[in-house]
């Protein structure tokens, strides 16, 4: 099949992406990154299960978990003095051959026998420290080797890459993990940021011709902080992304537990309540690119408040079919958010500063489930695992509500008259 053909058989919305050649060789490569990440999910905690010494393996998943992501927000902090210098396609490479190097010493070290906790810690953390970077520099190419009128699907493709990835990832490295170790895995993992370092540098500067010149050092990063400080549109969306992420985070928490306490049931219906929404999820994202014809904020109000709204029966003591059924939906309302919140970021921020504006952003957001996951397991203890995935709903629903409060009075809010 000609690469015309196929190309005829994808949604409108979606073909001119693939008539345009760097986004065509870019997208396979983010992919496939992606899909290593979603292995890594089973491999990081496991491996660490593996080299923990004897009653400490809680504390060493724990910390291995959290030192494959939230270094990123330091990183954001610490070397914005230097990154903030580079153009996206730069960011994005570096990060992925950081990756890629440090990942890729896990299993040096597992077969040379010298993986120490510590040193997995230290080679996890360290693979992770330009995260917020290399992701506000992959929305930023996006948004500069792309019209306008693209971003929203080109968003919506890179999304559904990355819940399709949440769905494949651990089930692929669960059928691995029967043959090798999952330091093998990580391996993979370190493979597929090879593929997306290479790709990227293959591209050459294809972004150079569209992008604005910008002051360098420290007033560039002062322009993007101002940007968002003087933007109240996009400071509510950073916000309201937040919070909402925020209160996802009880939610990991409460589910497996209701399974376990209220369904009486175990890690198979566990496993189908995240397939489900997972599937859910990238279809929804994929309609993404059909939204572009509505206002994105109310919309992603609306997917705010959905999202709220199909955890509020987990909580009136449904069957498990009917919860299934509403986390399903859950998946397809969320779907499109993350394209939408970063299509928002990417039209109203001016090009020279969007990549330190992501970053920003990027930094921000990585703390947010993990606090809300911490804040999941002392509400669980006290109220039930069914009470907070309803009230986790409820304050959803609540917080779309307040978002689109804010929306109205800052129309009202009447404009700065000239001296």
């Amino acid at each position: 099949m000609t690469l015309s053909s196929a190309t005829r058989l994808l949604p409108r919305t979606y073909r001119p992406l693939f008539t345009h050649p760097p986004f065509r060789r870019l997208l396979p490569a983010l992919a496939a990154s992606d899909l290593g990440d979603g292995m890594s999910v089973v491999a990081v905690a496991w491996l660490a299960v593996l080299i923990a010494p004897p009653g400490r393996s809680g504390l060493v998943v724990g910390a291995a978990v959290a030192a494959y992501a939230l270094p990123g927000a330091a990183g954001a902090l610490l070397f914005g003095r230097w990154l903030r210098r580079l153009p996206a396609q730069r960011l994005l490479a570096a990060d992925a051959w950081l990756r890629a190097v440090l990942l890729g010493c896990v299993p040096v070290a597992w077969a040379t026998g010298v993986l120490h906790p510590v040193v997995y810690l230290v080679l996890l953390a360290g693979s992770s420290v330009l995260h917020a970077w290399g992701s506000a520099g992959k929305y930023s190419l996006i948004a500069r080797i792309l019209p306008p009128d693209q971003r929203l699907p080109a968003n919506a493709l890179v999304s559904s890459c990355t819940s399709a990835s949440v769905i494949i990832g651990p089930a692929l490295a669960g059928f691995l993990a029967t043959a090798v170790s999952p330091a093998w895995i990580l391996g993979l993992d370190a493979v597929s940021f090879t593929v997306l370092a290479v790709q990227v540098g293959r591209l050459g500067n294809v972004a150079g011709t569209t992008a604005t010149a910008a002051p360098t050092g420290s007033g560039r990063s002062a322009a993007g902080l101002n940007l968002l400080r003087g933007q109240p549109e996009l400071l509510g969306i950073l916000a309201l992304t937040w919070f909402f992420n925020f209160l996802y985070g009880p939610v990991e928490v409460a589910l497996p537990l209701h399974v376990t306490e209220d369904l009486h049931s175990g890690a198979s219906l566990l496993g189908l309540y995240w397939t489900l929404f997972g599937v859910g999820a990238v279809l929804g994202a994929l309609s993404a690119g059909a939204l572009r014809r509505f206002p994105l904020r109310p919309v992603t109000l609306g997917i705010v408040a959905g999202w709220g709204l199909t955890l509020v029966p987990f909580g009136l003591g449904v069957p498990a079919g009917v919860s299934l059924v509403c986390f399903a939906l859950g998946g397809v309302v969320y779907g499109p958010f993350t394209a939408l919140s970063f299509t928002l970021f990417q039209d109203r921020t001016p090009a020279a500063l969007l990549t330190t504006v992501l970053a920003v952003r990027s930094a921000a957001l990585l703390t947010a489930a993990p606090v809300g996951t911490a804040l999941g397991g002392p509400l669980t203890a006290a109220m039930g695992p069914r009470t907070v995935l309803a009230v986790s709903g409820i304050a959803t629903m609540v917080l779309a509500v307040a978002g689109a409060a804010a929306r109205v009075r800052g129309r009202r809010r009447p404009a700065p008259r000239p001296v």
